[in-house]
């Protein structure tokens, strides 16, 4: 999928969703209707078709047992010398083959079916080996040899006028477009693709139709409709008990729930398709949910679990043979190696990276892939001008075609213009990626020492607030104490005895006021009992003043497990709003609210105040709400005002923790 960076950084993979054309012989039977059939007829075609059938009936569940089947009915053939049957081996036994990724055996086998289909068989026969190599070369990553077969297959179909191999074509080639980037043109492909399937009535055809058109509305960013098209899928795989349809749903929704950063749901789906394809000997599938997954990791700071699966995807891949994925594994393994300062690693996948990047998607195979659908159009365009020859239209046509193979090489000609202009374009990117590169380090030096300015800030707040209590404190406590005791010693006139109480009361107001401040700088609470309770007990505090009712709500915050330093920045930002709006608002009451799910935590503060013009904000100076904007950006949060004059104001954060 993927999934995939600036894309959904999820989201820069996918799988590709192949048609595989398998060869029926007559109609399948039950299990046990077939077996009775098989015990009782002698060694000849109709044995062979037999075991085929009885196969494909195990397929789905029991794949060795099918494949042995398959294996028996391939061993049948050769010794009845019944090339039919031999050829029809491969439409079988690739289903199974590729569901355990091994794509080269299985291309092998295509070879030569196509080889004998050649001398025995039909043009159809020939078209469906032909869509079968071309989904071989396509699993290994090899765009342009996938299209080369696609589009010998389409001319056939197309001259046969046959709806099923044009709708596998179609939705085979919206694939290749989807794994080149160019999402519309594949898009367009898959519609067309779908609209053929919606003819055949086919549940498995519709659902492959839908699955590149929901990857292609991945990324362009349309998640809605993504979303639906990838619950249809799975809709269909579990009313038909096909798991394959069941993990292509699952891995798009995992991808999509990626892009749009709602992790907790992204990782359900990875998981269960992480166990799904294990339990059915899928690899590619779990291949894909590790590289879907080590993005969630990147995005939420889990450097540890994206190396991990990394490598992991690096592992089935490389056992696998498929260069499209692995080239982006390599690329992710050295970026992870980079920030982890293993410069030698770093560079050793950065090398393998650039010389299958090259080889797979470089701009030379875009380029022969543009000009193996411009032959194909324009041979098209050929057999036209042949069929309206016979209607004396020689002349006419004879102009259109000279004009066809100018624009081709005209079209041509723009290629190679466009090629240039695309290195020249590169050459430039490369410079301004070093540049971006030199503006991010320079921003995380500024978050650095953002963060070094908090922590000596918060440092010396707990500095100042334990010199108070134990230092000051204790020293007005002992003069307290003093005080008393030369009291009970005394005799006092009734004068000095009312200056004496006075003194006694400021001095404990002075106590009271000492400790209010320490435990502004520092709250105990904080510290001892978490960020739920010292929140709790702040707005508690406030309201006794009398200045202003403030409501807390928590979900999820008691129990949970949060960094100091984090908390405090976090007291912090709540304790300033609120302070802000004691001084600014004229609020009656004022809404506390504190959300925290499994990697993000919310805040949310309403009051019912005087409100403000929010562009203020932007030329704001002020200590307070810098003191925000710092604490907000040293967590990397996002900040959010709304606020009307006479209905109040709302501010909304939002963290990844």
């Amino acid at each position: 999928m993927y999934a995939f960076n600036s894309l959904p950084k999820s989201v820069v993979w996918w799988l590709p969703h192949l048609a595989i054309i398998q060869f029926a012989f007559g109609q399948i039977s039950k299990l046990d209707s077939i077996g009775q059939q098989i015990k009782t007829t002698p060694n000849d075609t109709v044995l062979i078709n037999l075991y085929y059938q009885y196969g494909e009936e195990l397929a789905n569940k029991y794949p060795d047992s099918a494949l042995w089947y398959y294996n028996l009915a391939k061993k049948h053939s050769i010794a009845t010398k019944y090339d039919r049957g031999r050829a029809a081996y491969a439409s079988h036994a690739i289903e199974i083959l590729n569901a355990q990724g091994k794509f080269k055996e299985a291309l092998a086998l295509c070879k030569e079916a196509l080889a004998i289909y050649q001398t025995i068989g039909s043009k159809k026969d020939i078209a469906v080996a032909l869509i079968n190599i071309g989904s071989e070369w396509h699993y290994l990553s090899d765009f342009q040899l996938a299209t080369d077969n696609y589009l010998m297959a389409l001319k056939i179909a197309e001259e046969l006028e046959d709806i099923r191999l044009q709708r596998i074509i179609n939705n085979n080639l919206a694939s290749i477009f989807i794994n080149l980037k160019e999402f519309k043109k594949g898009k367009t492909y898959a519609i067309k693709s779908l609209e053929l399937a919606h003819i055949l009535k086919n549940d498995y055809a519709i659902s492959s139709s839908m699955f590149n058109i929901a990857t292609a509305e991945l990324y362009l960013k349309d998640y809605d409709n993504a979303l639906k098209h990838y619950s249809q899928i799975i809709q269909i795989g579990e009313r038909t008990d096909d798991y394959i349809l069941i993990l292509d749903g699952w891995l798009g929704t995992a991808d999509v729930y990626n892009a749009r950063h709602n992790y907790g749901e992204a990782l359900n789906y990875y998981g269960k398709v992480i166990s799904l394809s294990k339990e059915k000997d899928a690899p590619e599938y779990e291949m894909y949910a590790y590289m879907g997954l080590s993005d969630l990791y990147k995005n939420t700071g889990q450097n540890d679990e994206c190396e991990a699966s990394i490598l992991s995807g690096i592992t089935l891949a490389e056992k696998l043979g498929t260069k499209y994925e692995l080239k982006d594994l390599y690329l992710k393994a050295s970026e992870m190696a980079e920030k982890a300062q293993r410069y030698m690693d770093a560079l050793e996948y950065r090398k393998k990276y650039e010389t299958l990047n090259d080889s797979v998607v470089g701009e030379k195979s875009k380029l022969n892939i543009s000009l193996l659908e411009a032959k194909f159009e324009s041979e098209k365009k050929e057999a036209m001008i042949s069929n309206l020859e016979n209607n004396k239209k020689i002349q006419e046509l004879s102009i259109s075609q000279k004009n066809s193979l100018n624009y081709l090489l005209f079209g041509i000609i723009m290629v190679i213009l466009l090629t240039s202009y695309i290195s020249y374009r590169n050459y430039r990117h490369k410079q301004k990626l070093q540049t971006n590169r030199i503006n991010e380090l320079e921003t995380e030096k500024q978050l650095a020492a953002t963060a070094a300015v908090l922590k000596g800030e918060e440092q010396e707040r707990t500095r100042l607030a334990k010199d108070l209590h134990d230092g000051l404190g204790g020293m007005l406590s002992g003069i307290k104490y003093s005080f008393e005791s030369i009291k009970g010693n005394m005799i006092m006139t009734t004068d000095n005895q009312q200056v004496f109480e006075r003194s006694m009361d400021m001095l404990d107001s002075s106590i009271k006021e000492m400790r209010r401040v320490a435990h502004n700088m520092m709250p105990e609470s904080l510290l001892k009992f978490g960020l739920d309770t010292a929140l709790k007990d702040f707005c508690n505090h406030i309201n006794k003043t009398g200045a202003v009712q403030i409501d807390y709500l928590s979900l999820g915050l008691a129990n949970a497990s949060i960094n100091q330093t984090v908390a405090i920045t976090i007291y912090r930002i709540v304790q300033e709003l609120i302070n802000n709006t004691l001084k600014h608002a004229k609020a009656e009451t004022v809404i506390v609210q504190i959300t925290k799910t499994e990697h993000q935590l919310t805040i949310t503060v309403e009051d019912d105040g005087e409100g403000f013009d929010t562009l203020i904000l932007k030329k704001s100076q002020g200590m307070g709400w810098t003191n925000i904007l710092h604490r907000v950006e040293f967590l990397k949060g996002n900040l959010n005002v709304d606020s009307e004059y006479s209905k109040g104001t709302s501010v909304h954060i939002e963290f990844n923790v």
